[in-house]
């Protein structure tokens, strides 16, 4: 790899790990992280949890594991681009989506509303007490016992959560910060008001370009939609129609294909572009110059970021919001309201988690080990334990 820019993280320079280990001959720590994340149970679930459409519905459909490749490979093609450390990206970007329910946001939503007199549910946060605490390889202490910027990163790569005042950020100013925020184990504080590596920014960005090139490749393989529907959608639109102008007998996959490895491609050479210029302008030296910025410094170009808007609105309205897509949504919500239910009722879960919801202090620690529980799970399990618990299982048909 290529020299790191001055303001690129070094694993060097890392805060380091709560728990010490001794140092590696052949990995930084960073490229430790990595590895850590890809051998934790975790990483291995996300095979058999929804992106958007429900893993049984088609094997060919992404699930969060191939999404998290991707978006993992995305990220290290711009951290390359802009001489940022490949490696804390990398990890960064596999670690984003570990705090993920089953069922994809359906069931994220579900877990939240279950979870509104307990503080409620953020799957960021939720990423956090995976890798912390709830894995539990290792003999000396839980968790993966991540570097302080790898947490720091999959905390905030979306932004701060509050404003240098204390005040919510973003997101968070309608309902406050998530229940569990400020009890996340690390070396050091996490620093809630400041924005997040470029590393990490990286990854959040990276995140938005794989999901909006596959999510449409997903839909056509659907059959919710046709290529053409989209020739006058923003950022796809321009590529579609130069694709069928120049491709106009090849087959519909290939049409396909072409349109989503030039609207990924486009993409990052457009926040290759539009960052080192925002970098330069922004005069930072340092990753802590970074993240004293004030604002995010990987971002798309005005146009762009204005066209990616508009293609996510497309995409809400004849994909996401599609009742063949609806249908399985709401069944699949209902699965986990009424598995949060039963286990509040019952403590009726199996091994160490029934153990300690039956031995839980109050009402809120119960919850928080239920919602653990079934933000773990996975597609296949969770419908298991919906047919063990009411003898039923929906088929979202």
């Amino acid at each position: 790899m290529n020299e790191t820019a001055p303001y690129a993280s070094k694993p060097e320079d890392s805060l380091g790990r709560l728990y010490g280990t001794g140092p590696s001959p052949t990995r930084s720590e960073f490229q430790r992280d990595r590895d850590r994340i890809i051998h934790s149970t975790a990483f291995r679930r996300l095979q058999h949890k929804t992106q958007v459409f429900l893993h049984h519905e088609g094997r060919h459909f992404r699930n969060r594991l191939t999404h998290t490749l991707e978006v993992s490979q995305i990220a290290r093609s711009i951290a390359r681009a802009l001489r940022l450390n490949e490696d804390l990206a990398e990890a960064v970007a596999l670690s984003h989506d570990l705090g993920h329910t089953p069922f994809g946001h359906a069931g994220e939503r579900a877990l939240h509303r279950a979870m509104a007199p307990y503080g409620g549910f953020d799957h960021n946060v939720q990423a956090l007490r995976v890798v912390t605490q709830l894995e539990n390889r290792y003999a000396e202490h839980d968790g993966i016992n991540l570097t302080w910027e790898t947490l720091e990163g999959i905390l905030k790569h979306n932004g701060p959560l509050i404003h240098p005042d204390g005040r919510p950020y973003g997101r968070y100013e309608e309902e406050g910060l998530p229940a569990g925020v400020a009890d996340i184990p690390a070396v050091a504080d996490l620093r809630l008001s400041s924005h997040a590596s470029l590393e990490a920014q990286v990854a959040a960005i990276a995140d938005d370009i794989a999901y909006n090139a596959h999510d449409i490749d997903d839909a056509l393989r659907a059959g919710l939609v046709q290529l053409a529907d989209f020739e006058d959608a923003p950022m796809a639109g321009p590529i579609v129609r130069e694709v069928e102008e120049r491709y106009p007998d090849v087959g519909a996959k290939r049409q396909t294909h072409e349109v989503q490895r030039r609207m990924i491609t486009r993409a990052i050479e457009d926040v290759i572009a539009q960052s080192a210029a925002g970098i330069v302008e922004a005069g930072v030296a340092s990753a802590e110059d970074v993240r004293m910025a004030g604002k995010t410094l990987i971002a798309f170009s005005p146009p762009t970021a204005e066209a990616e808007k508009g293609l996510k609105a497309v995409l809400y309205k004849r994909v996401y919001r599609d009742e063949a897509v609806m249908r399985p949504v709401r069944e699949s919500e209902a699965v986990v309201e009424r598995l949060f239910a039963a286990y509040m009722e019952s403590a009726n879960m199996p091994g160490r988690w029934g153990d300690a919801a039956t031995t839980a202090s109050d009402a809120n620690a119960r919850a928080r080990i239920v919602a653990d529980f079934i933000a773990g799970m996975t597609d296949p399990y969770a419908l298991d334990e919906h047919q063990r618990l009411f003898d039923a299982r929906p088929e979202f048909r």
